[in-house]
């Protein structure tokens, strides 16, 4: 390649391009493509250059070009393409090479990686997702509020936050100009822009109010009026399913502590012809459908309201549905919204009512060929009439005549069919304008302050329609042009006054810098012989026609004056073109004359404003006189503009009747006179792609909406002068390798400025091409280009100098390790072979000696076997010759016994025989003697003296059963009186049941009070209807057998009887018989009295059971009633147990107002030796002759003991502070609750229960007030000590209690008894709830605190502190920003964190708080550090690399070691976020199996946040970029249908720690005092105490029994 003779700066110009180097190239699918050049050829008189495309290989670009042409600027270069590093940068102006093809492939790269939002300086660009994105929600909105614009990633929240702080801190009014062509999400930005207004909180501002759980009444009307607007301007279009087809500028108004106090809208340009006509595929305003679709039936029935395909003004284009809207919903919104902003439900129907009046007036049918004509049964007429409140006939009439005033008469004409259909629909848009500008007018006055002088500045949010050019362009199009053309001469001064702004600040040399200014095209549309002034002089001619309007056009504009601003089509006389700024649009004449004039006939206006319905007539009015109000106001302000040339045609007739464009013109110069007042910031939003397809990138569509927004137009402003500025401190970090060494060793202090100028002075010749400002470098464009050049060339030097020198050193080290290796190899190889020899020599002595051993061992093998075989041999044979012995004799045995056997059953079967004769002999010689004898005793029978002897026998029974007769008499006797006993005793438990069910019913009327007692009641009532059941039934058993007694009593007696009446001459057989029979007789029946007097006996002598008599509860404390000493109304009322109870937790009456007011305590501590128990003096007892009265005494006296209590004892204490080398001793720290426990178990034991509640609700009244005085870091101690014995003494109440229950039931085993348990058991039921309130105010005044505390440490200490060595970071992450950087510290470190949860830790456990107490307080605070370090780290931009995420990790690491020290091991879950994240940032990201293994490792991470932290990962110089297709892939695993896709995790509250009260611990109550308190009530108390003997105050117990 040759070096011709080329100018400097073009010759500078063509060094960058060097192979390799990537380029732009046009293209008509994908507007620019990217190609690297892979040859340069440069003569002297032209230069070729050829590329190769980078998606297309095969494809070649050339460049050629003559160099005095590119001299000459009359051909440009390619335009360079930025390295990857740059091209998904969040500001467009940051780029290296800023041009048209770098800006729009940087949107698109990030709106392929799903960021919608790009900053181009003080633009931000909103690209349509076209999706729904969590980039909305609460904590987003939070995350941007108070920081500076650049700190996060761009949004629209950061455009917002940047003009409120602009706002506080200039006192000045802003406006946020939201702009874009249909589609692009202009009305949806509008809206979050308000939304966060309304719901962020100012973090810095001291005055303004902090934002509640929910908004005040003003910011939910502002944000009301979305749905109002939406509903009664925006439809559905081709390009957008919610177009806004009005302009709007909404004022939120702020008073001078910057709170909203009130908004004010103001509209633009509605577009009316959408109410009679929609195209296809689009839809009418919004209203009627959701009318149509959500209206009641009844309503529905009145309005005749059908279903829009029945109506004309809605059915034209067919459409009538948007997919994923509910119009019913929507109409139930648009109910709400009303009623918010103020207009009543009858008011509302009243507008619904005019809305059908409208469909109803599109139905009406006009006929006749001439002339028009409505039939007189037309329904529609009559509906639209009756809704109307008009005369239907003269509606009829003037609907198809028309009236002409002469000055001498009138003349009535009729309308053609066409005319007449004119006249209806301009009715209609007449009536629905003025509709929508009272609507606005209320709205107005519902938002706008009213207090004179309250606001004091205001921010301006303008959703304006974009630039718009269609098929078919008519009169909307044009006013929409022409408001774009102001909006875009105000960008490109406002442009314009920063940059120059920017010049002077830094005090450079700078010249004029030309720019596009359409000043030009808009004279022509508003100046005094404009197009809009053309229009209005030809609307106000009887015959002016469109035709005549676009004639005096071509006139007027037809010469070479405006051929750059007009032109007349090629094919067409009814049209003219206007060339804009952003392209030249054709409009169509026809329809301009009407749509301009869009006048009602006065007689259907008089018949309006006569109408019956109050509602419209006032509706006309207040619109008539709205709209007058702000026409005068718009020319006020127009009048004081230095321009009133337009404005003198305004006058006379034609200000009666003003047309719409010359409204539309003065209200456009007003919002331009209002913007010019503020401080601008420009929001311009993209629609990406045509057919509303999510994430779909369509270049062309882009980079037209770039071009006609003036995104484009700024960049070209900006590369006109100086576009590229660095500091002083950037731009020598990033060149400083350009120089030697000596002007940057950091040794020496180098000066950054002398730096920067050497560099300067040594690369860039030309003085033109860059300024030095104080304290900024401005460059030209090309300039950084040629830099970064000059820098790759240094760095690919220094890289090829250390690659000669490393492997120069790597080929020696190698050299020298071979050698040696050499060397070693010998030495081994020698010594394997002698050692190999002498494994020889080894191996035959071995082998000898083996031999001679195995040669022996089978020798010895031999021989035993041998007499091994003998042995066998022997042994067989000798077991052969016992085995026939043996059975020889087992033969001989057997004969034996079979001989015995036989011998001895004969022997015994002879005996048996002579047995058996010897019996029969000597049975039949007696039996012969024994008859002999019975013949005697029947002889001797037959004598008198034997009967004798027989009767008197029978008598001495007779007599003998008659005693028993009379025995059994007086016992029945008896029995009888013990059964009138058993009835008296039968009787009195009756009259103790009538008293019982007396007491059960009085006792069922305080039921209501107390559920509890109610139970018990009926359990008693129940056991003692058991009872007397049991009792009545064992009596009638018993009355039962006494009867049955006395039956068989009587049957004996006649028996008796029977027995004496017998005759005297009885057989002797039959006698005997008779009195064995009587015998048996009276033997059963003594038998079964003898039981009968068993059970009787038994029965009689059952224990009686004595119940109370007074009261159903066998449970007494007081030895006396204790009625007077009752509760409180309010305390007894309540009860922990209500349904109220949860609410009342934090409503208790301890719950007091805070007393900040109260100044702060300071926590007083005790030493170690002054925790010695106080000794009892027991000499003053000596003269007390009753312990027991002087204690009951010092009980009575509540007052002094509860002033020693409340002051020495909690206010004025001293604790012992946490120890982190010995724990204290646990009467050390709960003394406090002992003394108190043991004063009030004293009271309970003598009854004193009024007193006891006094003295708990002031002790749990003053331990609450004595902690929330504590605030911040000083809570740690009281707060910790306090909340441990506010559940000992929780715990203490439950033991006495059970305790006290036990005296009670060993009292009642003595038979004794007391009254005044039930009031007992309200009382510790109301205590036992208070100290659980108690617990659960300490607990909650404590963590939020701490989270307070906490929520400032945590994010410094674990994120930014870097304790790990050697892996620091500095924001720049490079070399020389090591070296100039500060000393920036963050202001926390990690040593300070856990030196915090150290102290916390340490006073939980010095003071015995409960486990589950410590678990819940750790688990809260890492909760709070995992969240917030989390989603802090999330949105960070350009600061997390893998160093970050190292040291990151070292800290988490730290904090993961405290825990399983301090026994937390469990909730190291809460950091488990934060940990993945430190590992997605060290893992690798180069492919997409590196992704999978990122998913992977973090599985509890979700894809929006992987997404985010991968797109805010800062690159190191010495690392490569994440490519482009990786960032996409992640992207593409966002879903946003996906509930679990969040974005931030939720905020901790730190006003709300849930708290779960631990149960009560089983304790025992001591008596301990430490020395130093010197309180002598209390020690009185002790001593009395430890005195009394429990015995006697157990005897106490019972007085009252």
């Amino acid at each position: 390649m040759t070096t011709p003779d080329i100018a400097p700066e073009l010759l500078q110009s063509l060094e960058v391009y060097s192979n390799g180097t990537s380029a732009w190239f046009e293209d008509e699918a994908d507007a620019w493509v990217s190609a690297h050049l892979i040859s340069k050829d440069v003569s002297d008189t032209e230069v070729k250059m050829i590329f190769q495309d980078d998606i297309h290989p095969e494809r070649e670009h050339v460049f050629e070009a003559k160099l005095k042409l590119l001299e000459k600027k009359s051909i440009t270069l390619p335009p360079l393409r930025n390295p990857p590093r740059l091209e998904n940068i969040d500001d467009l102006t940051n780029l290296s090479h800023l041009n048209e093809p770098s800006v729009l492939n940087t949107i698109r790269i990030r709106y392929g990686q799903r960021n919608i939002y790009t900053y181009s300086g003080i633009v931000l660009i909103a690209t349509n997702p076209f999706d729904r994105v969590p980039l909305y929600e609460p904590d987003i909105i939070q995350q941007y509020s108070g920081r500076k614009r650049g700190e996060l990633e761009p949004h629209l929240f950061a455009i917002a936050e940047d003009a409120y702080r602009c706002m506080i801190r200039e006192q000045t009014n802003q406006t946020i100009v939201v702009s874009g062509e249909s589609g692009a999400g202009k009305t949806v930005s509008a809206k979050f822009i308000m939304r966060y207004f309304a719901t962020a909180d100012d973090k810095d501002a001291t005055s303004k109010t902090a934002k509640a759980s929910s908004m005040t009444e003003v910011e939910e009307q502002i944000l009301a009026t979305n749905p109002i607007m939406e509903a009664f301007g925006n439809a559905k279009t081709s390009r957008n399913d919610n177009s806004s087809r009005f302009g709007k500028y909404i004022e939120i108004q702020f008073d001078k502590t910057c709170n909203i106090v009130g908004a004010k809208i103001r509209t633009y340009l509605l577009e009316r012809s959408r109410l009679i006509f929609q195209p296809e595929v689009e839809r009418n305003y919004h209203i009627f459908y959701q009318l149509c679709a959500g209206a009641p039936i009844n309503e529905r029935k009145e309005l005749d309201l059908k279903d829009w395909t029945k109506f004309h003004y809605l059915n034209q284009s067919g459409t009538g549905v948007i997919p994923g809207v509910d119009d019913v919903e929507e109409f139930d919104l648009t109910q709400r919204s009303l009623s918010m902003v103020g207009i009543a439900v009858q008011t509302q129907w009243q507008i619904f009512r005019l809305l059908a009046s409208l469909l109803h007036i599109g139905n009406i049918e006009i006929g006749g060929r001439t002339d028009a004509t409505v039939a007189s049964d037309e329904p529609a007429l009559a509906l639209a009439t009756k809704l109307l409140g008009i005369s239907a006939s003269d509606f009829k009439k003037w609907l198809t005549k028309r009236q002409i005033v002469t000055r001498s008469d009138s003349i009535i004409k009729n309308l053609t069919p066409a005319q007449a259909v004119v006249v209806r629909d301009s009715v209609a848009k007449y009536i629905y304008a003025s509709l929508f500008d009272w609507l606005v007018d209320v709205v107005n006055h519902s938002l706008s302050c009213q207090t004179e002088g309250l606001v004091s500045t205001f921010i301006g949010v303008l959703d304006i329609y974009g630039f718009e050019h269609f098929k078919k362009n008519s009169f909307e199009q044009f006013c929409i042009n022409y408001a774009n053309e102001k909006l875009q001469q105000q960008f490109n001064q406002h442009v314009f006054k920063l940059e120059q702004e920017e010049y002077i600040k830094e005090q450079i040399n700078w010249q004029f810098i030309e720019f596009s200014d359409n000043q030009p095209c808009i004279e022509m549309i508003e100046a005094r012989l404009g197009i809009l002034s053309l229009l209005d002089e030809e609307s106000r001619l009887p015959t002016g026609s469109d035709q005549g309007f676009c004639d005096k056009l071509f006139n007027n504009f037809g010469t070479p004056t405006y051929k750059n601003y007009f032109k007349k089509p090629r094919f067409s006389n009814k049209s003219f073109i206007v060339v804009h700024y952003a392209h030249d649009v054709e409009y169509e004449a026809e329809g301009f004359m009407d749509k301009n004039k869009d006048t009602v006939p006065d007689e259907i206006l008089t018949l309006l404003q006569n109408a019956k319905s109050e509602f419209l007539v006032d509706m006309l009015a207040t619109a008539t006189e709205a709209a007058n109000a702000t026409a005068q106001s718009n020319r006020e302000s127009v009048m004081g503009t230095p321009k009133p040339g337009p404005l003198k045609r305004a006058g006379g007739a034609a200000a009666k009747k003003p047309t719409l464009g010359s409204i539309f013109k003065l209200s456009l110069i007003s919002l331009m006179d209002t913007i010019g007042q503020t401080n601008v910031h420009y929001i311009r939003c993209i629609k990406p792609n045509e057919a509303k397809v999510a994430w779909v990138f369509d270049p062309n569509m882009v980079l037209a909406q770039l071009r006609a927004c003036g995104v484009l137009e700024t960049i070209r402003i900006s590369c006109a002068g100086y576009p590229t500025r660095w500091t002083f401190e950037e731009f020598a970090d990033r060149y400083y390798a350009l120089v030697n060494s000596k002007y940057w060793d950091p040794h020496t202090n180098p000066d950054v400025k002398h730096l920067c100028h050497i560099i300067l002075d040594t690369y860039i010749s030309d003085k033109d091409k860059y300024q030095i400002g104080l304290s900024k470098l401005f460059f030209r464009a090309g300039q950084l280009a040629y830099l970064e050049k000059l820098r790759a060339d240094r760095w690919n030097e220094c890289t090829i100098l250390l690659q000669k020198n490393m492997r120069r050193f790597i080929t020696r080290i190698r050299y020298l390790r071979m050698k040696d290796l050499s060397l070693r190899l010998q030495q081994v190889a020698r010594r394997k072979v002698g050692q190999r020899q002498l494994l020889h020599l080894k191996h035959d002595k071995v082998a000898t000696v083996i031999q001679a051993q195995v040669r022996g061992f089978l020798a010895r093998q031999r021989q035993k076997k041998i007499i091994a075989f003998i042995t066998n041999i022997q042994a067989v044979t000798r077991r052969k010759l016992a085995q026939r012995y043996f059975a020889n004799f087992k033969q001989n045995y057997a004969a034996t016994q079979i001989q015995r056997l036989v011998r001895g059953f004969l022997s015994r079967k002879k005996l048996q025989e002579q047995r058996r004769f010897i019996t029969r002999v000597q049975g039949c010689v007696r039996k012969r003697q024994a008859k002999k004898h019975l013949q005697s005793l029947r002889v001797e029978a037959r004598s008198a003296t034997h009967l004798q002897q027989v009767s008197y026998k029978l008598e001495n029974k007779v007599v003998e059963l008659t005693q028993h007769i009379t025995q059994h008499k007086e016992e029945k006797e008896q029995i009888r009186t013990k059964a009138t006993q058993l009835e008296s005793q039968i009787k009195s438990w009756m009259d103790k049941y009538d008293k019982l069910d007396s007491k059960t019913k009085a006792l069922e009327a305080a039921a209501v009070q107390s559920t509890a007692t109610l139970q018990d009641l009926q359990s008693a009532y129940n056991d003692l209807q058991t009872k007397y059941d049991t009792t009545s039934e064992q009596l009638k058993e018993r009355t039962a057998e006494l009867e049955r007694l006395q039956a068989d009593l009587d049957q004996h007696r006649n028996e008796v009887t029977q027995l004496k009446n017998r005759p005297a001459r009885i057989q002797t057989l039959g006698n005997g018989n008779s009195a064995g029979s009587s015998n048996d007789e009276v033997a059963e029946l003594k038998n079964q009295i003898a039981a009968l007097k068993a059970q009787l006996s038994q029965s009689l002598k059952t224990p009686k059971r004595q119940g109370s008599v007074n009261s159903p509860f066998p449970r007494s404390l007081s030895p006396s009633h204790v009625a007077g000493r009752g509760y409180s109304p309010d305390r007894s009322a309540r009860s922990p147990s209500s349904p109220g109870a949860a609410h009342y937790r934090y409503n208790s009456p301890l719950a007091m107002e805070n007393s900040a007011d109260a100044p702060p305590s300071k926590v007083m501590y005790a030493e170690p030796e002054q925790m010695r128990p106080m000794s009892l003096d027991h000499h003053h007892l000596q003269q007390q002759a009753n312990p027991e009265e002087s204690l009951r005494q010092l009980l009575q006296d509540v007052e002094p003991l509860e002033k020693e209590i409340v002051d020495g004892l909690i206010i004025q204490l001293k604790v012992l502070p946490p120890s982190p080398q010995q724990l204290p001793m646990r009467q050390e720290i709960m003394f406090p609750a002992h003394t108190i426990g043991v004063c009030v178990t004293q009271m309970w034991r003598y009854g004193y229960l009024a007193e006891s509640e006094r003295l708990l609700f002031t002790v749990m009244d003053t331990i609450q007030r004595h902690c929330l005085n504590f605030q911040g870091e000083e809570t740690i101690v009281p707060c910790a000590y306090w909340l441990s014995n506010a559940h000992e003494l929780l715990s203490l109440v439950c033991s006495t209690e059970q305790e006290l229950l036990r005296d009670l039931q060993y009292n009642a085993m003595k038979g004794r008894r007391g009254v005044g348990w039930h009031e007992f058991e309200k009382l510790v039921s109301t205590v036992k709830f208070e100290l659980q309130c108690l617990e659960d105010n300490l607990y909650h005044h404590w963590l939020t605190e701490l989270k307070k505390r906490l929520e400032k440490m945590a994010v410094p200490a674990l994120i930014e502190n870097q304790s790990l060595p050697g892996f620091q970071a500095t924001e720049t992450n490079r070399f020389f920003g090591k070296i100039l950087a500060s000393a920036s510290t963050p202001a926390f470190t990690m040593d300070e964190l856990l030196n915090f949860l150290n102290r916390i830790y340490r006073a939980m456990k010095c003071y015995y708080m409960h486990e589950t107490v410590i678990e819940q307080v750790q688990t809260e605070l890492l909760k709070l550090i995992g969240v917030s370090t989390f989603n802090d780290l999330v949105m960070r931009r350009n600061y997390n690399s893998w160093k970050r995420a190292m040291q990151i990790q070292y800290n988490i690491t730290r904090l993961e070691e405290w825990c399983k020290i301090h026994d937390a091991a469990d909730s190291i879950i809460q950091l488990e976020h934060l940990m993945q994240a430190a590992k997605l940032l060290q893992l690798k990201k180069e492919t997409q199996q590196d992704i999978q293994t990122i998913y992977d490792v973090c599985w509890l991470l979700a894809p929006s946040q992987v997404q985010k932290l991968l797109q805010n990962y800062y690159v190191a110089d010495y690392e490569e970029p994440i490519s482009n297709d990786i960032l996409r892939a992640v992207a593409s695993r966002v879903s946003s249908g996906d509930a679990n896709d969040i974005l931030l995790l939720d905020n901790v509250s730190v006003d709300d720690s849930p708290y779960e009260v631990p149960e009560p611990d089983n304790v025992n109550l001591f008596q301990y005092l430490p020395s130093f308190v010197n309180l002598q009530r209390l020690k009185q108390l002790m001593t009395l105490t430890s005195v009394v003997p429990p015995l006697t105050r157990k005897d106490s117990l019972s007085m009252g029994a």
